[in-house]
């Protein structure tokens, strides 16, 4: 009996047997060369991208010891203020990587509080770019942009997208903005370490490295409120170690 590769193989002229059986064997239906979430290009295939090159970024080689610490998905009211006093407390500035549609309904919980810090965009809603098509990721991130330059007077440069993935599509649209992507290199663990949060604090203080970008949450399951009671702990001991804290910008500024 002929297996469902080989029967795609028999059944088609040699160059649309390999397409075939590769689809019969992975059984994922081709995606689209243009439009869709996955591709770079523009749809009509005859608009540019704004401009050459998008940059993303996991962390910065640099011999200092500088680290940008950042948080995701606020504003919201459970813990952003919470988080906020800890940063005025140490004299610690931050990155928020901030959800639009929570910035337009708790923009007073940060008003007047970030002098200091820095506002990323993380989408309209949250919604994960790697499956949105370039329509929609250009909206999530243009009603974003706009929200927080009100916010915040200053128009975001960064992009952290949701969960962090990304697909050509999200990448089209960042581009548009001109945005660097930035992810991280090393988070907190929360759900790993909510029996143990001095052991959340020694991993953090432990494993960083010049150039790091820690991703930790201002909102969240509750799990997370394991980083955030350990945060001003965590700061303290980094700087034991001789780091200093740095907004992104301020970070990627050392690559030259």
């Amino acid at each position: 009996m002929l297996t469902r590769v080989g029967s795609a193989l028999l059944g088609a002229g040699a160059a649309g047997g390999v397409k075939m059986a590769h689809d019969a064997l992975t059984g994922d239906d081709p995606l689209p060369f243009y439009g869709g979430y996955a591709s770079p290009i523009h749809r009509d295939r005859s608009t540019p991208p704004r401009s050459a090159q998008v940059d993303v970024v996991w962390s910065v080689q640099t011999t200092r010891n500088l680290i940008a610490l950042t948080f995701d998905d606020g504003p919201k009211p459970n813990w952003t203020p919470e988080v906020l006093s800890i940063l005025d407390d140490t004299r610690t500035p931050a990155t928020f990587f901030m959800v639009g549609a929570h910035a337009r309904q708790h923009g007073g919980l940060v008003a007047g509080r970030l002098a200091r810090h820095e506002i990323g965009n993380h989408t309209w809603r949250h919604r994960d770019l790697a499956r949105s098509s370039y329509e929609e990721a250009y909206e999530a991130l243009a009603r974003a942009h706009d929200e927080l330059t009100k916010l915040s007077g200053r128009e975001p440069t960064l992009l952290r997208p949701p969960y962090g993935h990304l697909a050509g599509s999200a990448l089209l649209a960042a581009n548009e903005f001109g945005y660097r992507v930035v992810l991280w290199n090393r988070q907190m663990l929360e759900s790993r370490y909510t029996s143990d949060p001095p052991g959340l604090v020694d991993y953090v203080v432990g494993s960083c490295t010049p150039g790091t970008i820690l991703l930790a949450h201002d909102t969240g399951p509750a799990d997370r409120l394991v980083a955030i009671r350990g945060l001003a702990a965590m700061i303290r001991g980094l700087r034991a170690r001789g780091f200093e804290f740095v907004t992104v910008s301020e970070l990627l500024a050392e690559r030259g």
